[in-house]
């Protein structure tokens, strides 16, 4: 496992912050090739990657270098399918863990704690269920995320990055489907920031982001249940805050690529520019997302599938075209505080395209 901390020779003035909170990464990491003999095919030439035979169950019995490649591989194709998988809530658990600890994350990371998590729930604090059922009576975890609007596209978010250290990596896994209907959409934070003019590059990569999840706070009240204010996967996620501030481009530590982070769930305010500035930036980056269907894929779910993401560079937006019940179980892993290395480069600079 890496143990040096940073990709930049000044690594104060890159992270700066809580040392709690940076990366164990010398360098980005690259792919070694234990996982070529399994069957996998990109899914669009951007984005996304199915793999076939490739049981999470024998990834937790693997060495350290398969579970690098495969967190590599997630980082650099931003999301991974894994089909029919055979494993319990716990499972997953220990595979986060494990994948998260392989890629560098910091060492005072884990798992994270949602801040609407009842205490003493079944599958445990850590496994966030996410439930058409539930979210038809208010009490999903995505209720407050699609709200009242009639646009499908409200919904595209990246997990948790209301916290000081969101997540890196999340992994969904749905048992029960509708007969049709129920896809997930992902969208790359890379390819979008490949699509801004340099000048814009220049300009957003002098600005932070405000992240913003009060509104959990009247969630809670509606659900009789207190928000969590214990530590929430890191020593850094605490309190009722629910706010974070983060660079509007930030750089994936295990790729090394920029890519744009703000996202229609919780950005509410880019920092140092007014008002209408801020809101004609972010809607023209929402635009980007939503607006280009090549930089997007879209997945059918069978029952038992499994899809595991990077937080850092991705978006995803479930589809919400269904009448029947739709139930999976999600964890999500912390990595570092968000940071920009100047240093960093785009993903398609970075590959020669």
């Amino acid at each position: 496992m890496p143990s040096a901390i940073a990709p930049s020779d000044d690594k104060n003035a890159v992270f700066g912050g809580n040392p709690a909170s940076r990366p164990r990464l010398l360098k980005p990491l690259t792919y070694s090739g234990t996982l070529d003999n399994f069957k996998h095919a990109d899914v669009t030439p951007i984005i996304g990657t199915e793999y076939e035979g490739l049981q999470v169950t024998d990834l937790l019995k693997a060495d350290d270098q398969m579970m690098r490649d495969l967190a590599v591989t997630i980082s650099q194709r931003g999301v991974v399918f894994l089909r029919d998988q055979v494993l319990t809530p716990e499972q997953m658990k220990q595979f986060c863990l494990r994948l998260t600890e392989v890629a560098g994350c910091p060492e005072s990371s884990g798992l994270h704690v949602h801040p609407l998590t009842e205490e003493g729930s079944e599958l445990g604090d850590q496994v966030s269920v996410i439930s058409s059922e539930k979210q038809k009576k208010g009490g999903g975890l995505t209720h407050q995320l699609s709200d009242v609007s009639r646009f499908a596209s409200a919904g595209w978010h990246t997990d948790i990055s209301f916290e000081p250290v969101p997540s890196d990596y999340a992994m969904l896994k749905i048992h029960t489907l509708p007969e049709t209907g129920g896809d997930t959409l992902w969208a790359s934070g890379y390819e979008i920031y490949d699509r801004l003019s340099p000048s814009m590059r220049v300009f957003l990569e002098g600005l932070t982001a405000t992240h913003d999840a009060t509104f959990f706070h009247d969630e809670a009240r509606r659900l009789g249940n207190p928000i969590r204010q214990g530590i929430r996967g890191s020593p850094l996620n605490k309190g009722d805050a629910l706010q974070a501030v983060h660079p509007v481009i930030r750089t994936n530590p295990v790729t090394g690529w920029k890519s744009v982070y703000v996202n229609k769930g919780f950005t509410k305010r880019i920092n140092g520019v007014t008002k209408d500035e801020s809101d004609l930036l972010l809607g023209y980056l929402f635009n980007l997302v939503t607006q280009n269907h090549d930089a997007q894929v879209r997945f059918k779910w069978r029952k038992n599938d499994l899809a595991i993401w990077d937080n850092r560079s991705m978006w995803h937006c479930a589809t919400y075209d269904y009448a029947e019940a739709r139930a999976g179980d999600r964890v999500c892993s912390l990595g570092e505080a968000p940071y920009l290395d100047p240093a960093s480069k785009s993903r398609r600079e970075a590959l020669g395209l």
